[in-house]
């Protein structure tokens, strides 16, 4: 049976739960509740897994903090035996408007940090990610303000529409592969 590694990056604590940065946790939440999982605390991460058209989707929330999220993606996929084609990392993407979903075999960490670790831990840039877009609706020097900071009242109500097509996107990668994802939802 196919393995799948989906990674939600996000920071831990309910300080970080409804920010910017964290729509990779929330996004695997989003699973989780559509497929009626509990995530379970284990070694470098919250956990939960299921089964969907003969395939296996492990979902990880890291607790190591964003900046740290290498250690606990390199840990599960080999644990679980998951080869670098079979993994997803989910995150946010200023560079991308609001709601807009990318999804890529490979790229930068454009700056982003978990990213960054990762490509680190990994020693290559070539993995499926899946970058949720945050928009840049902050002033300069306000980065870092605006990805911690929490949702707006708009941008929370989108986000009931944008979520169960985030987890279509999920699935899709498992059972359709990662050329057909891009193809049916980048842009969206």
């Amino acid at each position: 049976m196919k393995k799948f590694l989906i990674v939600g990056l996000g920071n831990i604590g309910d300080k970080y739960t409804n920010t910017r940065h964290n729509i990779g946790f929330k996004i695997l939440d989003e699973v989780a509740e559509e497929q009626k999982l509990t995530f379970e605390t284990e070694k470098l991460g919250d956990v939960a897994s299921f089964r969907f058209k003969g395939r296996t989707f492990i979902l990880l929330k890291p607790n190591t903090f964003m900046n740290l999220s290498g250690k606990a993606v390199k840990y599960w996929m080999q644990k679980e035996k998951i080869t670098i084609d079979n993994i997803l990392i989910v995150t946010d993407d200023l560079n991308i408007d609001f709601g807009t979903i990318r999804v890529k075999a490979k790229g930068s960490d454009g700056g982003h940090n978990g990213l960054k670790d990762i490509q680190e831990k990994l020693g290559t840039t070539k993995y499926p990610r899946f970058r949720f877009g945050v928009g840049a609706n902050y002033s300069k020097g306000r980065q870092v303000d605006y990805v911690l900071g929490e949702w707006n009242k708009d941008e929370n109500s989108q986000l009931i529409e944008r979520l169960p097509t985030s987890v279509k996107v999920i699935t899709s990668f498992g059972t359709a592969g990662l050329a057909n994802t891009m193809n049916t939802f980048n842009g969206k």
